[in-house]
């Protein structure tokens, strides 16, 4: 005796071995024994044997005409045999039963399920809803295979070329584009951003990396929509002497300048002046919610993202010639460069000029220090803050710091200069001690009056941003404050609305359970690291640039770890190929075998490591 079962979702066919009312021993007509309950049994029959059975089953149920089936079928529940034998005009052979259950088993668009063995045909307009369905499937899949034929043969089909950007970095994996390349991914060996190479797709390598970082973190662009101008600063006292501020020349966003007077007794009073936008941007504006938005400026070789508007930044940046809005910390200092008092106020500066890296560190520098040189604008108020600087750098434990080389690029139309820069110098020196100042000062000033603020602590060389005031052991102060840079950095920009109210004594926007600053701490930190992570990114892509612009085959490094080495002429640190067991700080020459603007990656070849004394090449 044999039976049709279901087993799994599926229909079998087998012997019948034994028979105990509620379950039977089967065997399958692929030879596998099983235990079946009697309610999984579907139909039993004499002959033909399991195997024939299957084999003419299939054969007819491909003959079968299911929007036939599903008329004859009409509105009520069936049995697939009562089908069967109204389909076929007489009781059903086991064949013929068999092919309609499959044929039934195997549409359910067609027959909705309703028990084992029972159906009811679908709704017409659920069946046509469902057709239409498998339609489009079938369309989509035939497109999705027409594009990635394209794909594999080094053709951009139309529909991909204008979201190659969004499929290199961003894409959405549901889409028929994204399927269809990984599609020829998967049949080429290839990544999506080579095959996308391959077809032609990206014909600019650095627009590529900007549009990677672009869709993550602007992907409403970064324009800023229209907004009205904010109002002007309030009626503010004049300071009483000039400023002067000190960044490179593409600096548009002066957030500090400096201004001293000097006493009959040698001493002075040193005035650091901070921009002040928090004066013309409250808390909740459109305004603020844009910079709270983007955070900080982001900054890239050749080219920035700024954090506030250009007018905006224009209105309130210390710029030469003119009277700004400025939040200053005044700071009395005698003969010694002991300090003797300090005064926070608003108030308007007089920015006479604002001195350049490029021009100043000719004239101001280890040697003109050091006696000689001459004259220019400024230099003995310069002179004069560069010894307070030391006094400061000391009295914080810090004056025998290691000073290392930054590196300044310059792009323009598409070539690259890279311009080391001794880190530490006088200029470095007397900006870095005078911002460290008041941004402890303001700390400590808003710990003293309980004002809620936000800290920079470092303790067990962990840096972490913080609500409460903590050390700053890297630095060597009791606290440190964001606070000097309001026009890049929003942290900056709240602090000085907090600063502001404390040296009012009126109430600060803020309090220090305020979960909006939980919140911007968290923000803050994960936006300041990715825009940091960009910056790195695009150095790297850049000095890879200019060993392609400069022909560079072979140049000279310093080993840093292992089999990873720090190139003497740029800032770019890459992997060693072929290299014997090397130390830390040997020097070594390499050969540039690859460079890859797409993963950014230098291939490099150890040729020979160089002696103490040689000169790079």
């Amino acid at each position: 005796m044999y039976l049709l079962y279901e087993e799994d979702g599926d229909i079998k066919a087998g012997s019948i071995l034994a028979d105990h009312d509620t379950s039977l021993q089967v065997e399958s007509q692929h030879g596998k024994r099983a235990k079946v309950k009697s309610t999984h049994v579907l139909l039993r029959f004499a002959a033909p044997a399991p195997t024939s059975t299957m084999d003419e089953a299939r054969a007819l149920r491909d003959e079968l005409d299911l929007d036939f089936l599903w008329e004859a079928a009409g509105d009520e529940e069936f049995g697939f045999q009562d089908l069967a034998r109204e389909y076929f005009g007489a009781a059903p052979t086991p064949p013929q039963a068999t092919a309609l259950l499959l044929a039934l088993h195997g549409a359910p668009i067609y027959f909705h399920r309703k028990g084992r063995g029972r159906y009811r045909a679908a709704p017409a307009d659920t069946l046509a809803a469902a057709k239409a369905a498998l339609e489009r499937k079938a369309r989509e899949a035939a497109q999705r295979a027409a594009w990635a034929a394209q794909l594999q043969r080094g053709e951009l089909p139309e529909a991909l070329a204008a979201k190659v950007f969004e499929l290199a970095h961003k894409p959405d994996k549901n889409s028929l584009e994204y399927k269809a390349m990984m599609d020829a991914c998967a049949a080429t060996g290839l990544s999506p951003v080579r095959l996308l190479d391959r077809c032609g797709a990206i014909a600019d390598s650095l627009e590529y990396h900007r549009q990677g970082f672009l869709l993550t973190h602007f992907p409403r662009g970064t324009a800023f929509p229209p907004l009205a101008p904010p109002p002007p600063p309030p009626v503010l006292p004049a300071g009483d002497a000039p400023a002067f501020s000190i960044d490179d020349a593409a600096t548009t966003e002066i957030d500090d300048a400096f201004s001293v007077i000097f006493r009959a007794d040698g001493g002075a009073r040193v005035g650091i002046h901070i921009a002040a936008p928090a004066l013309g941007i409250d808390y909740g504006s459109p305004l603020d919610r844009i910079a709270a938005t983007r955070l900080s400026t982001v900054y890239m070789p050749g080219e920035k993202i700024t954090m506030l508007p250009e007018d905006l930044i224009a209105r309130y940046t210390l710029a030469e010639n003119r009277e700004c809005p400025a939040l200053s910390l005044y700071v009395e200092v005698d003969a010694a460069f002991n300090i003797e008092s300090f005064s926070t106020r608003a108030d308007v500066i007089r920015i006479a000029a604002n001195l350049r890296h490029e021009t100043l560190e000719p004239l101001f520098n280890q040697t003109t220090l050091a006696g000689g040189g001459a004259d220019y604008p400024f230099r003995r108020e310069l002179e004069w803050l560069h010894a307070f600087a030391l006094r400061l750098e000391a009295a914080r434990g810090k004056s025998e710091q290691v000073q290392r080389h930054d590196y300044v690029f310059r792009v323009e139309g598409g070539r690259v200069d890279i311009v080391p820069r001794q880190r530490g110098n006088p200029i470095d020196k007397l900006v870095s001690e005078m911002m460290i100042l008041a941004n402890s000062h303001w700390g400590g000033m808003l710990a003293e009056r309980d004002v809620a603020g936000i800290y920079r602590a470092q303790t067990a060389g962990k840096v972490r941003m913080t609500l409460k005031p903590a050390p700053h052991e890297g630095l060597g102060v009791a606290q440190y404050t964001w606070s000097t840079s309001p026009l890049r950095r929003y942290v900056d920009l709240v602090n000085q609305r907090q600063i502001l109210a404390a040296a009012r004594g009126e109430p600060a926007p803020h309090t220090g359970n305020d979960p909006m600053l939980f919140a911007l701490l968290r923000d803050f930190e994960l936006a300041y690291d990715a825009y940091n992570e960009h910056q790195r990114h695009l150095e790297r892509y850049w000095c890879l640039r200019w060993l392609l612009q400069e022909g560079v085959e072979r140049c000279d490094a310093v080993v840093w770890r292992e089999n990873l080495v720090r190139l003497e002429r740029l800032p770019l640190v890459t992997r060693l190929t072929g290299a014997p067991t090397l130390n830390p700080g040997e020097r070594v020459r390499l050969a540039v075998e690859r460079v890859d603007l797409l993963d950014v990656e230098l291939g490099a070849r150890y040729v020979a490591t160089l002696p103490a004394e040689a000169v790079a090449a």
